[in-house]
């Protein structure tokens, strides 16, 4: 999807191998990271403020709107099998409770995740949502194919060991890293690190999210440790997490309070990262950001965001 590109200091030198081959013909990854230079449509579960998150209604709904990635949440349940779902618990989004970890499979089957949207959002309540079922990986990439971009997180992978394999293992299947439709993203470094090991062609987003600390006195800082907080960050800080990873995943608000601004997007932008900010539903807010410079937007609403865009 063609649009203006909000960032011009992004250039295909920041992405290595993309500028030796500059005058050659791109081969699928490069043409993928010119693309991030563009800004991106990120559905975030879906159209999940539409339609009940990460189900086929809301991920078609994304589709048919033409967004360029939908992302999603992998997860394996006690049978090894990779399914699309947020929480580390089912009892948020289905008739179920307990940990979605402890399911086999063909338990998640028989779970409704569609009937809680109609009843906690009425106004866009639809009976064909009810009895809406988890979906597998595989049964997402099947439906879409090529058809699709995919953005995907490796979900509390403390939690789910094996994910990893499981999850390059389906991405290999089906040809999704080498034809370029797909970032895997995380909020674990070592979760990326441990697919880069599995497969090194296969672009990484790393998330950050940032808050004040107790233990720095306010000062921002980074769920994970792995970065500081924007105002201590350098460019040595942005160049160690470009070593493994195309791209950053950041919050912007905590507790009403904005965590980063246009020097913070400026500044990863001028290491070869661009900046994907979650989430974010108002149009208010998707205009502040696009003015900032922000490389692209997960949001419920992509519909909003599109039309911002026209």
């Amino acid at each position: 999807m063609q649009r203006r590109l909000l960032v011009t200091s992004i250039t295909l030198g920041l992405f290595g191998c993309a500028a030796t081959n500059a005058l050659a013909e791109s081969t699928p990854l490069e043409q993928q990271l010119k693309d991030l230079q563009s800004f991106q449509v990120i559905a975030h579960r879906g159209a999940s403020g539409h339609a009940p998150e990460s189900t086929m209604a809301a991920y078609e709904l994304a589709h048919e709107w033409g967004v360029d990635y939908l992302e999603l949440d992998a997860q394996i349940t006690s049978d090894g099998e990779v399914v699309v779902f947020h929480d580390d618990t089912i009892g948020r989004t289905s008739d179920g409770e307990g940990e979605i970890n402890n399911y086999t499979l063909k338990e998640l089957k028989a779970l409704d995740t569609g009937t809680w949207f109609n009843e906690q959002y009425p106004d866009s309540a639809d009976t064909a949502f009810e009895g809406a079922q988890i979906l597998t990986l595989e049964e997402l990439l099947e439906h879409f194919g090529h058809d699709a971009r995919y953005y995907i997180e490796t979900k509390s992978p403390q939690l789910n060991p094996g994910l990893e394999e499981a999850l390059v293992a389906l991405l290999e299947e089906h040809d999704l890293i080498e034809s370029s439709r797909v970032l895997v993203q995380s909020f674990e470094q070592d979760s990326l690190l441990k697919v880069h090991e599995l497969n090194e062609d296969i672009p990484l987003i790393q998330l950050v999210w940032y808050y004040p600390s107790e233990d720095k006195n306010g000062r921002l800082a980074e769920w994970t440790d792995v970065t500081p907080g924007p105002e201590e960050i350098t460019d040595e800080d942005f160049q160690a997490v470009a070593d493994y990873a195309v791209g950053l995943g950041t919050n912007f608000i905590y507790e009403g309070e904005e965590v980063i601004d246009a020097d913070f997007i400026r500044q990863a932008n001028d290491n070869g990262l661009p900046v994907h900010v979650y989430t974010i539903n108002e149009a208010d807010e998707m205009e502040r950001l696009m003015e900032m410079g922000v490389n692209g937007l997960f949001t419920n609403y992509p519909d909003r965001l599109l039309e911002l865009l026209e």
